[in-house]
């Protein structure tokens, strides 16, 4: 997707945001991108999408700047009195998602978001120095081992009477609240991840996510490598989605590049996506049951990824990290043993599906801890953004390869599941019946790869044409995207990855309020996030 931005006046953003929402219908905010566009300034472009006819829009708004504040107790905090920030107007008001979005942009631009009711760093420690995806920003290789302070308070940040800039600080927590930390630990909380957990009693009444511990910068990296280096990065965001990342990546320099894929490409490229999102599936399905302590269905599902990747290894090389696409195609043509391996796969795996729900998925104690458990409604989930099987267990058909297919996927016969319980129970039940959908598209494919070249040859030095595209594909969790900036340079001005996960953590306060601890557990689960997604 080219992006040809709307532009509005800054005193007209919020209320021509609300009628892109409210009038066009333009429900569901893929994404933020947060950018220094060099001599313009800083900014921001929002990418939109209309639910019901999967129409897609950018906006593009620049930032204002003026300095915060008087130190006047009637006007504010005085915490950041004195700085000159820039400032734009929130969305979170009108897409619930942008909540997490905003402080993103805030923690790596400076931006800050008037009407946002908690600007703190999302990535970041507290006492991290400036904002590092600045263009101007200095490498500084100085690190503290003292203890991060976190502020018990968010900053919102308003325009007086007067026009001037103030914040003020808005209490997290009351004095009498019982807050627990539930992570980082592995399983139950999958990696580093920490939830600020108020509870009363042992029920769940406010989350506050706590991320970034393993955030290494990838995007900023991005910003000094050439096209090709940047490849391997998306490699190590999720494993289990591995291939559906670069095919992002790969994606979005080739339609900037204007390269025309042949068939076999495509081909091969859609099988290996599904057999990547039946790796996944499968140890979500496991680690579900692990989380619940059913370790009998984990060992039974990591039985069965093991002939997955075994199939996918005699071709890419890898298990666990998979490096196969390339701009312009793949790393090298498919295995000679391939096509047969895939389809012994494909017969072992059909009644296999069947035994993980005798041991697991039908057990009365797997219906009653994940029925009616982190519900979230068809209308929230597109609020919030929660895409992928999570999405569409609320019946909200997001399906990335059948809203805007791609190789492919509009080429064979296969079913969007979608579901109505809006629960744990549904979502589980989602990936089960997503593995046979998956199976049917890579048994419709096997026997018809087309003969072809398996790489589009590249000049040696790529340089995409100046121009800002963004580019998605279905994760194994949900919508993964890139959007990329360039100046015409062999290097990207700036990438920016929409991750499967920070939007299904940010769902997890309204799913969860009024629940139990037990049953944090079990909607982190059932949403399937992974933390290096996230952080990226």
């Amino acid at each position: 997707m080219k992006l040809n931005n709307l532009v509005f006046e800054f005193d007209k953003f919020a209320s021509e945001m609300a009628n892109l929402k409210e009038k066009k219908h333009f429900d569901y905010l893929v994404t933020i991108v947060g950018e220094d566009f060099g001599d313009e300034g800083l900014g921001c472009i929002y990418i939109l999408e209309n639910t019901d006819s999967g129409e897609r829009c950018s906006v593009k708004l620049i930032a204002r700047s003026q300095v915060c504040g008087d130190g006047s107790a009637a006007n504010g905090s005085g915490d950041t009195d004195g700085q000159t920030l820039c400032y734009l107007p929130t969305v979170s008001h009108l897409w619930r998602v942008a909540e997490l979005l905003e402080r993103e942009v805030y923690d790596f631009y400076g931006i800050v978001f008037l009407g946002h009711h908690d600007m703190r760093r999302l990535f970041l420690r507290n006492d991290f120095k400036g904002h590092p995806y600045l263009k101007s920003w200095k490498y500084d290789d100085s690190y503290s081992l003292d203890d991060d302070v976190e502020p018990d308070y968010g900053l919102e940040y308003y325009l007086d009477k007067d026009g001037c800039l103030q914040s003020r600080r808005n209490q997290l927590f009351a004095p009498d609240e019982y807050v627990i930390n539930i992570g980082p630990q592995h399983p139950s909380t999958h990696g580093v991840l920490r939830l600020q957990t108020v509870l009363e009693g042992e029920t769940v009444k406010r989350i506050y996510p706590h991320l970034g511990y393993i955030h290494r910068g990838i995007e900023k990296m991005w910003e000094s490598m050439t096209y090709p280096q940047t490849l391997a990065l998306t490699d190590r965001l999720n494993y289990l989605s591995a291939m559906m990342h670069r095919h992002a990546l790969v994606g979005v320099i080739e339609e900037g590049l204007g390269v025309e894929l042949t068939d076999r490409i495509k081909y091969v490229r859609t099988i290996m996506d599904e057999l990547q999102r039946i790796d996944s599936h499968l140890l979500y399905l496991g680690c579900t049951a692990q989380d619940l302590g059913a370790l009998t269905a984990f060992l039974y599902c990591m039985r069965d990824r093991e002939h997955v990747l075994n199939v996918m290894e005699e071709t890419t090389g890898g298990r666990l990290i998979q490096n196969y696409y390339r701009i312009g195609g793949l790393q090298d043509d498919i295995d000679p043993n391939f096509v047969d391996n895939t389809k012994k796969l494909c017969r072992y795996l059909r009644p296999m599906i069947q035994e993980y729900l005798d041991v697991f998925g039908d057990n009365i104690i797997t219906h009653n801890r994940l029925e009616r458990v982190g519900v979230m409604n068809r209308e929230d989930c597109i609020n919030y953004a929660v895409t992928g099987p999570a999405g569409r267990a609320a019946g909200w058909a997001c399906d990335t390869r059948k809203r805007h297919p791609y190789d492919m996927y509009d080429k064979v016969e296969w079913k969007e599941i979608t579901m109505t319980g809006c629960d744990s129970m549904d979502r589980y039940m989602c990936h089960i019946k997503e593995l046979y959908q998956s199976l049917d598209i890579i048994e419709q494919l096997i026997d018809n790869i087309p003969a072809g070249d398996f790489y589009v040859k590249q000049k040696p030095i790529i340089k995409v044409p100046e121009g800002q595209w963004y580019f998605s594909v279905e994760g194994a969790s949900g919508e993964f995207g890139v959007y990329l900036d360039s100046r015409g340079d062999k290097s990207p001005w700036r990438m920016k990855m929409r991750p499967m996960g920070l939007s299904l953590v940010g769902a997890l306060d309204p799913m969860l309020r009024g629940q139990k601890i037990a049953d944090l557990v079990t909607t982190g689960a059932a949403i399937d996030f992974v933390i290096p997604d996230i952080d990226r």
